[in-house]
């Protein structure tokens, strides 16, 4: 996936004339938010509940160093091979070169956010193995080349007609139809097939275990299933923070993960991994490669401010909540993380340099923190963020202020400091208002302030203070 975080200005305008795009982000946001809210009703106290799945993401990154050795040990222990990623280039390298040692020439992915964060497809087109997302809405996306528009239905904004010439174009359907039912049997057909010869099968993790050393997936489709059972060998990717520490803990995530993310109790289908298949069973992969990876999270834990991002769950709550997503939806985004949870996500992942404007396109309303079920400080994150940015910070690889702006804000400061300067500002203001205004609203000030005004419009300044107008009353 080509990575476009950088351009998040200029696709947030895109999306803002994009007729389709707008009248679809009045519906989905609203309706999954009641969906959510519904269904947290059927816990018998929903904020005891909220607050248990906050503390079990807390407890887990305090104690994530112990969790990840115990999590290692019962694995091994259960027949698992794991492989411990330090970055994306070995973890596509160890998945690239299993798949050759099994001869496989293509592979099959579900549950696979992980792997579009590591660039995995194009990796092994290089190595002329093919990957196939198995998931319908992810299916879609990966044909027509674009990142997730949200993280439940990833393509949930496609328009029938776009599906429909697409499938036709890559030999998924073999006669014109928007029958959206024919289009699913269809994809299903096309993705079963794939399924029959499958040496190699990759998949992400919801949740690892570290008591039992079990790797947890959750879905609605059944593809996992399929991924996880048909192939002789199966890759599990997780990140190294999915780890908890009981089944118990992990048992409630997926209560609260599953009704943030769809509203329902519970998903369709729950695999719950501990090794590959025993002697005696039928069903299941004759080898399981977990594959923890670190890429840079083990910097951002460090941090006593970005550790807060790896409580995130993924379940994708907080993109309903959030008033920018909800004008602008997925793709300005520009990576597999959207909405408030890759505003906090990406920036540590990757760096403020691609990503100044992300870290701004936010209200600070903190309907995102109010409403996370793990418990993150977005708002918070997002001004440290600001703060790194502005003070070009090297780890984070901030960029540092414009001096324009810099010396805007510093002569503001003095403006305050006294009352005379303020009113020598003000009349200074107003002039210039007046020459680089557009009609009622203030749109910047020349050489001073652009940076700061590219996303913020302010009413001009009116052409006389109050106390000037005060004294002409009086006089």
């Amino acid at each position: 996936m080509k990575v476009t975080t950088d351009r998040f200005r200029q696709t947030a305008l895109e999306e803002l004339a994009n007729a389709r795009t707008q009248k679809f982000l009045q519906i989905l946001p609203l309706r999954l938010s009641a969906r959510r809210q519904e269904a947290y009703g059927s816990f018998s106290d929903p904020e005891a509940a909220h607050r248990l799945g906050q503390a079990i993401r807390g407890e887990a990154l305090a104690r994530l160093p112990e969790l990840l050795e115990t999590f290692e040990r019962n694995a091994l222990a259960n027949g698992a091979k794991i492989f411990w990623a330090a970055d994306s280039q070995a973890a596509n390298r160890y998945i690239a070169d299993l798949a050759r040692s099994k001869g496989a020439r293509y592979v099959t992915k579900g549950k696979s956010m992980i792997t579009e964060e590591l660039g995995l497809n194009d990796h092994l087109a290089q190595c002329g193995i093919s990957a196939w997302e198995t998931d319908l809405g992810e299916f879609i996306a990966q044909l027509l080349e674009k990142p997730p528009f949200h993280i439940v239905g990833p393509a949930i904004n496609i328009p029938v007609e776009q599906i429909r010439d697409i499938f036709l174009e890559k030999g998924v359907l073999d006669q014109p139809t928007l029958d959206p039912v024919t289009l699913g049997r269809a994809a299903r057909r096309f993705l079963r097939d794939k399924f029959r010869d499958l040496q190699m099968g990759i998949t992400g993790v919801n949740i690892a275990v570290a008591e039992t050393g079990t790797v947890i997936n959750v879905e609605n489709e059944g593809n996992i299933r399929f991924n996880k059972s048909a192939p002789k060998t199966l890759v599990c990717v997780m990140s190294l923070e999915k780890v908890v520490p009981t089944l118990a803990d992990a048992l409630h995530q997926l209560r609260v993960l599953c009704r943030s993310a769809t509203g329902q109790a519970a998903g369709a289908y729950i695999s719950l991994d501990s090794g590959p298949k025993k002697a005696d069973e039928t069903d299941g992969p004759e080898e399981l490669h977990i594959v923890i990876l670190d890429n840079g999270r083990s910097a951002i834990y460090q941090n006593r401010h970005t550790r807060e991002a790896l409580r995130c769950i993924r379940c994708g709550a907080c993109l309903n909540a959030c008033p920018v997503y909800g004008k602008v939806g997925g793709y300005p985004y520009g990576w597999a993380y959207s909405g408030p949870m890759g505003q906090v996500l990406t920036p540590a992942l990757r760096g403020l340099a691609e990503t100044g404007d992300l870290i701004r396109a936010c209200t600070l309303c903190h309907r995102c923190k109010t409403i996370c079920p793990a418990g993150i400080d977005h708002p918070g994150l997002l001004l440290h963020y600001r703060n790194k940015d502005v003070q070009a910070d090297p780890l984070l690889q901030g960029r540092g202020a414009d001096p324009r702006e810099r010396l805007a804000h510093r002569l503001f400061a003095l403006a305050g400091s006294r009352y005379t300067y303020w009113r020598i500002f003000s009349k200074v203001l107003s002039r210039a208002a007046r020459l680089f205004g557009k009609g009622a609203m203030l749109r910047g000030l020349g050489p001073l302030g652009r940076g700061w005004f590219l996303s913020r419009d302010l009413p001009a300044p009116a052409k006389k203070s109050f106390h000037e107008r005060w004294r002409q009353r009086k006089d």
